[in-house]
């Protein structure tokens, strides 16, 4: 995996373009290892893509031909690689931008799901394809897929593991917009711009209030988010913002 950190953008590129960026346990590492690094204090937002023509193209298959040798033993690999990826990303503070500049197939589907905010050049294909070899979506595929395309949806790509067109994406909300490919560097930059100039710990509340509350009863989901908020209130960034807004200039947030 490739980490470049310019400016406070962490950039992380799956680079196996000669193999579609398929992922490998130790690619699942780096991952987990370069997002759990992230701070508000030191970056801003992180964009996750690929090298050359695919985002990913899912798990190795040459991993996946390795059987474990127990059940115990499978779950153990899983839960420490790609199940630390889905921790990772969901408690992050720093918001996620998948930049998908070509095909997302099984985890690589799933990344894109778990991403804060994700844009897909109009040529990208996806697949929830675990299904084609045996196995359940996995790296979060059963947790926020449903939550985003909704479980109709969700069990149809799990089911059939179905190729569909970035336009699909699209319309299941599985990606924020479609772009064409030529435009794709440009549209994920004006977000990044946005997103940087924005009080990123702030943003990180907001996300953690959205995750923890998707399992939350309403009553006790209006009370986490009232408890953000009251750290939010007594923030600088908050400060930082109403004074902006009273002195009719930009805020210049930390």
């Amino acid at each position: 995996m490739e980490i470049d950190n310019d400016d406070g953008v962490l950039r992380l590129t799956f680079d196996r373009p000669d193999a579609l960026n398929a992922l490998t346990t130790e690619t699942a590492d780096e991952l987990t290892d370069a997002i759990e690094g992230a701070t508000p204090e030191t970056d801003d937002v992180i964009v996750i893509t690929g090298a050359g023509d695919a985002f990913s193209s899912g798990g190795d298959l040459e991993s996946l031909a390795e059987t474990p040798d127990s059940s115990r033993e499978a779950y153990e690999e899983v839960t420490e690689t790609f199940g630390r990826v889905v921790e990772a990303m969901l408690e992050c503070p720093v918001p996620i931008v998948a930049k998908v500049n070509g095909d997302a197939i099984g985890a690589g589907l799933s990344i894109v799901a778990l991403a804060d905010i994700a844009y897909a050049a109009d040529d990208a294909t996806f697949s929830c394809a675990f299904v084609r070899v045996g196995l359940i979506p996995d790296t979060g595929g059963t947790v926020m897929l449903p939550h985003i395309v909704g479980l109709r949806a969700a069990k149809e790509l799990a089911f059939t593991g179905e190729f569909f067109d970035a336009d699909r994406a699209a319309d299941l909300e599985l990606v924020n917009e479609t772009v064409p490919a030529a435009e794709l560097d440009d549209r994920v930059a004006e977000t990044v711009e946005r997103l940087a100039n924005g009080p990123t710990a702030t943003i990180g509340m907001m996300k953690q209030a959205m995750h923890e509350n998707l399992s939350r009863s309403w009553d006790d989901a209006l009370d986490y988010e009232n408890l953000l908020q009251a750290q939010a209130r007594t923030s600088a960034a908050h400060e930082e913002g109403v004074t902006a807004l009273l002195e009719e200039r930009a805020p210049e947030f930390e």
